[in-house]
């Protein structure tokens, strides 16, 4: 058994303990949170004394907390599962990449949309050359919070917004899909709370590859379009039959999560029928999965499927977006 003890034991703490559950060939060794006291778990006095008590750690702290705790761990040998943001700052993240890289302790980043079958079909359809050159994408994060989430008051402050903790999860697919983003432009509103974050996010995007794209972010909008309502993943939210990603080709375009791909016969043809087709997938358990594949990462199998630099390529994303919305112009990403 592959030992995995958990720090922090919040929100997304106890989601991945109950995935340690659901994973076969891991167990729990210890849990460690100085704030969360409740559980019955095995518990942890230091994040040094769960690394001694596990293979491999799972950071599941608020984001101000990964680079420390990384760099502790990476001192320590110790592989470890970041939940997203690898950090809250590129530069962070940048120290993370070159000191995993320097030491070869594995640090694998907590994006588990890419452990979900839906997201390899997707892969595999775009890269097969069924769609064409790819020239536009759309992005909708639309994930309505309860007031009651924002009691806790780091996710009020920089850095503790939708952009990082939901929207970095969807450019991290779209870039898996389609390539890296080399430029953005945005605005941003937070009128409703009035708090730090932001509530409201629009971005264009323009890809290495010249495709263009927009994503629009909100948790103060009621509506079924994002990841978590429609791709059935977590049985907490309630699934719509929507879609949260369209990604446009010249000979096709796809819709994600429910893997529909529009289609000609003969070609592009504004007078044709244009086909649909859906590619049936079973409902998937991502985070399970995740925990999986961080076993064998732990045992050497398997180098990260979302590695530390990917991590970092999300983060300098929404750090564009951030400084983009911040001075109105565009930002580059090298």
């Amino acid at each position: 058994m592959i030992r995995v003890g958990v720090a922090g034991a919040g929100l997304i703490g106890k989601q991945h303990i109950a995935a340690i559950e659901r994973a076969p060939g891991v167990q729990l060794s210890a849990v460690f949170d100085p704030v969360v006291e409740d559980g019955p778990w095995p518990r942890a006095g230091s994040l040094a004394e769960l690394a001694g008590m596990s293979d491999g750690v799972i950071l599941a702290v608020p984001n101000a907390l990964h680079a420390p705790m990384a760099m502790e761990l990476i001192g320590l040998g110790t592989p470890m599962l970041i939940e997203k943001p690898l950090t809250g700052t590129a530069a962070e993240g940048a120290e993370i990449v070159a000191a995993s890289a320097q030491s070869g302790v594995p640090v694998l980043v907590g994006h588990h949309r890419r452990h979900n079958p839906i997201v390899a079909k997707a892969r595999e359809i775009i890269t097969s050359g069924a769609l064409g050159q790819i020239t536009t994408v759309h992005g909708q994060c639309w994930l309505p919070k309860p007031d009651h989430y924002y009691d806790a008051a780091w996710r009020q402050g920089a850095g503790a917004g939708p952009l990082f903790i939901n929207l970095i999860h969807d450019v991290d697919v779209l870039m898996h899909l389609c390539g890296p983003v080399s430029q953005v432009q945005a605005f941003e509103s937070n009128a409703v709370r009035e708090a730090e974050a932001e509530e409201v996010s629009v971005a264009i995007l323009r890809f290495a590859s010249g495709a263009l794209g927009t994503l629009n972010l909100s948790d103060v909008a009621l509506g079924p379009w994002s990841w978590e309502l429609t791709a059935g993943e977590n049985p907490a939210y309630p699934k719509t039959d929507q879609s949260a990603y369209l990604i446009g080709g010249r000979q096709g375009s796809l819709a994600l999560p429910n893997l529909t791909v529009w289609s000609q016969a003969e070609g592009p043809d504004w007078w044709a029928p244009i086909d649909q087709t859906r590619v049936p997938l079973p409902l998937a358990d991502s985070l399970a999965a995740q925990i999986g594949h961080f076993a064998h990462v732990i045992e050497g199998k398997a180098a990260p499927l979302v590695s530390a630099a990917d991590g970092l390529r999300a983060v300098q994303v929404i750090e564009a977006i951030k400084a983009a919305a911040r001075t109105g112009t565009p930002v580059e990403i090298e």
